[in-house]
Formats: structure tokens, sequence, C-alpha cells
């Protein structure tokens, strides 16, 4: 029989939620306030002057060839970091769950990098490719490939990815590891003697099962790869070579606290608001569907 929680007092309820209420409509709902205000103004550089102007800025935003290539450039980098995160994170996570030799020093590794800052991660990978005093981009020029991700726009998207990637993983893999070692290990063994392989029996069984983990992360990652990713692009390429590595995040700031555009700048953060929720509407509404609890 299932127990139900009762409360005596019916103010407690409301007294226990409050603290989370408050920590929301202050660092949420006032913050997009603001922001949906600000997006109708037109400001000097220095905040003294404002005119109010309706959907100008929305108007001179998509306009803006520039930001349609930032919108293009997000929308493969959100791609590839996420589906590339999931795809390593999941390895890992079944390569650890593995009875091996050494598998506690293998997971505090695989754990450590949660621990570096996005922007932190930026600075050492930017120092590990450096094309004048990089160990990793020596070692690559050793072997005949020219890696110059400050004057390359292609290989400094490359780096960027592997960076929030790299930062990413080991909170993917604690998630992926934990469900792994959640699922009944009677089910794979009564797979296993009715024949089924490795293969068959992680499709079949384990990955079905481990598809909630899946989907919680694959949302979680989405919203990393548009926003979270910031401090890596400010610190290892700021945006460059040529806006190859602007997405739409860093424009946000660029475009407002470098080009003292504050008004656009809002009307950006609000689109991207608008899309960050639609996205985690339609991952809600379709791919759910797909999920097995």
């Amino acid at each position: 029989m299932e127990k139900r929680v009762t409360f005596n007092e019916r103010w407690l309820p409301y007294l226990l939620v409050a603290p989370q209420m408050a920590i929301t409509l202050v660092f949420f709902f006032w913050p997009s306030a603001q922001a949906m205000w600000q997006s109708m103004l037109i400001e000097d550089a220095f905040g003294g002057n404002s005119k109010f102007v309706w959907f100008e800025n929305f108007k001179q935003l998509f306009q803006d060839p520039n930001y349609y290539a930032s919108v293009q450039l997000t929308i493969v980098f959100s791609a590839l970091v996420a589906s590339i995160g999931l795809a390593v994170s999941l390895l890992l996570a079944v390569m650890a769950d593995r009875v091996i030799r050494g598998a506690s020093v293998y997971k505090t590794f695989l754990v450590w990098p949660y621990a570096v800052a996005p922007a932190v991660a930026g600075v050492l990978w930017g120092f590990l490719f450096n094309p004048s005093v990089g160990i990793v981009a020596w070692l690559l020029q050793r072997v005949g490939v020219d890696f110059n991700y400050v004057m390359n726009g292609d290989q400094a998207l490359l780096l960027v990815v592997f960076a929030a990637i790299w930062t990413q993983v080991s909170y993917n893999f604690l998630f992926f590891l934990a469900g792994l070692q959640s699922i009944p290990k009677s089910l794979i063994e009564a797979a296993a003697i009715d024949g089924a392989g490795p293969a068959r029996r992680f499709w079949d069984i384990v990955f079905p099962l481990l598809s909630p983990t899946g989907f919680f992360l694959l949302v979680v990652n989405v919203l990393y790869a548009f926003i979270g990713t910031f401090g890596t692009v400010s610190a290892l390429t700021a945006g460059g070579p040529g806006r190859a590595t602007e997405i739409l995040v860093y424009k946000v700031y660029n475009d407002g606290f470098r080009g003292q555009d504050l008004g656009g700048s809002a009307a950006q953060s609000v689109i991207l608001m608008i899309i960050l929720i639609l996205l985690t509407f339609v991952q809600f509404r379709f791919i759910e569907r797909r999920v097995h609890y």
C-alpha cells in the first residue's frame, strides 16, 4: 500500500517551495523580463539615454547575414558536441562498467575533467595546440599536419568542439555509469545463456533500459552546447578567426559588451532563450516517445 505524505499545516508546502520559487524569480524570470524590455530599446554606450523602438532591434537582427551565419554555426557546433560527447561518454562508461584491473583509477581520471571550468579548459587546449609553443601542435607538424587554429577557421571550430566535449564528458560518464550499474545483471546473463552476443545484448537490453538516462543527457548536452560553452570559446578563440567560432551565446556578449549594441544584444538573448525553450519542447514532445521507462 502506498503511503501518502500529508501536511498538517496548509502553509507548510508553500513555505518549503518558497526558497526555490524565490531563486527562480530572481535569477530567471526577472533577468528574462529585463532582457525582453531592453531588446525594445536603443541605448547609448553609457546607458544614459534610451529610446523605445518596439521591434526595430529584431528587424535589424533578421537582416544581418552574420546572425544567420552564427545560427548555422551554432546548430552544427551543438550537434557535434552533443552527439560525439554522448557517444564517447557511453563507450567509456561501458568499458568502466566491466570488471577490469585498476577500474577505480580509470574512473577517477575520467571524472577529473568535470572539475575544470570551461574557461580553464579553453586555456589548456589553446596552450597544447598553440602553433608556436604547443606540444600537440609541434607533434602534428612533425607528422606533416599543419595545424594552426589561429589562422584556420575549420581547425579552430574543431578544436573548440573537442575542448567542449572534453569538459562535458565526465558529467555524461557519471550518469551513464550509474545507469549501467542499475540494470539487473540477471537480464544480461539470461540473454547470454540464450545465445545473444555482446552487441546483441547491448542493443536489445542495455540500450533500451539506458534510454531515460540518455534522453536526460541529450537535453542537458544540447543546452550546454548552446550556452555552457561560452567560457571555452571566449578563452580559446574569442569567436575567431573571422567569426569561424562565433556561436550565438558568444555573439550576444561580443555585440553587447564589445560592440556596445545593448538593444541588439538583448534581442539576440531573447531569441536564444526562445530557441532553447523550443528545442527542449521538441525533445520532450517527440524524442521522449522512444524512451522506455
